[in-house]
């Protein structure tokens, strides 16, 4: 409790370097970004010591549940929010909420296969079997197949996902739902589904270290945690039948007819988008801004972030193997700034 207390308390607190009033603004959601929103951040506090901007990297489900309640001033997720949830905010407040991408990331089947060091190709047929317990074992033809000349073992498959509500989790069954209608009949699309099998772990730190300490595991994390723990990562088979590695050319690849008709609202899936070169399993990811926020300071401090944001902040996501927006979708978003009242 006293936690949420602190994480949660919204006023003016006193910037001991600068000896001025900082106003602080609060935010939390998806773990997704979370590197790169708290470089973000640290960054736009530099610029401008007098607004601290505290994020709680919680999960995404819990982001749109804070925004919605009004325990904070904004949200993040890596799913956009449904319509049921966006109706349920709306009667709640009697206003809008406002969803605004901020960088492309990507989800990965991360892997520990004891004596394996191959870079491992997996198919869509493979990845949803294998998360609906139907292929338990590395040796399976449906994962052999596509590897030829690795050794794999007749291990068993240990599958691990997130135990939180996860805008990672929308991404990866977002995915699974498009490529077996098994899985999207039995299971289908949410930031907390009802898995067939597998171990929980929470947030990407969770299942990342969940893979790292578990032979003969498979879970999925953003590209990033992956990257950071020194985890192997799997190609994935797109649309055009080419296994592709998650790296920043192949995730702007999958965004590419996205931004060019990009919804107003901004709720768009880009999981097995086509092309050649386009990653299967990426995903914008979103800040849940309020459309009207009373706190006169803290709208201005909101929007101005937000503009930041889409200008120079947009030059630290490749440090950090996040993708840029495409221009189009950073101009139309520049204009719906001026629905943040």
């Amino acid at each position: 409790m006293k936690k949420q207390v602190l994480c949660l308390t919204i006023g003016l607190a006193v910037a001991s370097s600068a000896g001025i009033a900082a106003l602080s603004v609060t935010g939390a959601g998806a773990t997704f970004p979370y590197p790169i929103y708290s470089k973000w951040f640290n960054e736009y506090h530099k610029l401008h010591g007098d607004i601290d901007i505290n994020y709680q990297s919680i999960g995404s489900g819990g982001g749109i549940k804070n925004v919605t309640d009004g325990t904070v001033d904004f949200g993040a997720s890596d799913g956009p929010m449904n319509d049921q949830q966006i109706a349920d905010y709306k009667q709640k407040h009697g206003f809008e909420i406002l969803h605004f991408p901020t960088v492309l990331g990507a989800v990965v089947p991360s892997y520990n296969i004891p004596g394996v060091t191959a870079e491992l190709n997996f198919t869509p047929e493979a990845l949803a079997g294998i998360y609906l317990g139907k292929i338990t074992k590395w040796n399976d033809p449906a994962i052999a197949d596509a590897n030829k000349g690795v050794n794999l073992p007749a291990n068993d498959i240990v599958v691990v996902h997130r135990s939180d509500g996860s805008g990672t989790t929308y991404c990866w069954v977002d995915y699974l739902s498009k490529v077996s209608p098994e899985w999207k009949q039995k299971v289908g699309v949410s930031t907390s589904v009802n898995w067939p099998v597998g171990l929980g772990g929470s947030k990407n730190e969770g299942v990342s270290g969940l893979v790292k300490q578990t032979p003969n595991s498979l879970g999925y994390v953003e590209l990033i945690f992956a990257i950071q723990n020194k985890l192997p990562y799997g190609k994935v088979r797109n649309t055009s039948g080419t296994f592709v590695k998650a790296d920043l050319a192949t995730v702007t690849a999958a965004a590419s007819g996205a931004a060019k008709n990009m919804p107003a609202d901004f709720r768009v899936s880009i999981t097995n988008a086509p092309g050649k070169e386009a990653y299967p399993i990426s995903t914008f990811t979103w800040l849940l801004v309020p459309s009207q926020i009373k706190d006169p300071a803290k709208k201005t401090a909101i929007r101005e972030f937000l503009t930041w944001m889409l200008g120079p902040g947009q030059k630290m996501a490749t440090a950090l193997d996040y993708a840029e927006l495409p221009a189009p979708v950073v101009a139309q978003e520049k204009k719906a700034l001026a629905k943040v009242q």
